[in-house]
């Protein structure tokens, strides 16, 4: 079989360094992105599985069992971090820490506020480290149609260029350099739509694990202030700002 005089390979045997720079480029994008993607994706799904001890937590006898019970969710699911797991040890730590220690400043506050910031303070660290990697699937998706772009306005130039130097303008003469400088816009966009794709996804993915652990801490927080976990946010109507404190945080 004869090669295709007009395929990927003809131009990339063809091209000069700026396209052969701009197609590796692309590549380092699409496998960045595509590993970020399967990273994020898998984290998410372990997190999903995790999230669903969190309600297996108020049924435990004792805060300690229900400790357990987060705990032996990340051994089934093989998930290193456990986000719902350590806003209960992060609340447990902030009401001893401010009971034993009374005569500092932070002694002064009232316990509720204390938790509030303990809490939130614990929501921020788990949604920073569940949006790790998706600044380079947005980068990838605004910048790689525009590199593929580049490629294709400096594979069209030089084709022009060269069908001027030899005088002969007819179609076969045009169609095929031009064909292969516009393959460079495809790989732009076949590098930038997964990668936005997999943005949407994750972060709305992400938004709602933050939400779950938002409802978590407010469970937490009446907990750790009426020492018995609430069996519903309407018995609770006086805890309503400590709720809209957390979805502000979010």
């Amino acid at each position: 079989m004869a090669p295709n005089p007009y395929g990927i390979a003809s131009i990339w045997a063809q091209g000069d360094a700026v396209i052969k720079a701009v197609a590796l480029m692309l590549l380092l994008m699409s496998i960045a992105s595509w590993c970020v993607i399967l990273i994020r994706a898998w984290h998410l799904w372990q997190l999903q599985k995790v999230a669903q001890a969190s309600r297996d937590f108020w049924h435990a006898q004792s805060f300690a069992q229900g400790q357990h019970i987060l705990a032996s969710a990340n051994s089934r699911s093989g998930c290193s971090a456990n986000p719902f797991r350590y806003l209960a040890d992060e609340g447990q730590a902030a009401f001893d820490h401010h009971s034993s220690h009374q005569d500092d400043l932070h002694g002064k506050l009232p316990l509720s506020d204390w938790l509030t910031s303990s809490l939130k303070g614990a929501i921020d660290e788990s949604a920073e480290q569940m949006q790790k990697g998706l600044a380079i699937l947005a980068s990838v998706g605004s910048t790689a149609p525009f590199i593929g772009l580049f490629g294709t306005v400096w594979g069209i130039y030089h084709a022009l260029v060269g069908i001027g130097a030899s005088g002969q303008a007819s179609i076969d003469k045009v169609a095929g350099p031009v064909g292969e400088a516009l393959i460079m816009t495809a790989f732009g966009l076949a590098v930038a739509i997964p990668a936005v794709l997999a943005y949407n996804a994750l972060s709305r993915g992400n938004k709602g694990m933050i939400s779950k652990l938002n409802r978590f801490a407010f469970q937490l927080h009446a907990y750790f202030l009426t020492g018995a976990a609430p069996k519903s946010s309407q018995q609770h109507s006086g805890q309503s700002g400590q709720v809209r404190a957390f979805k502000q945080g979010a």
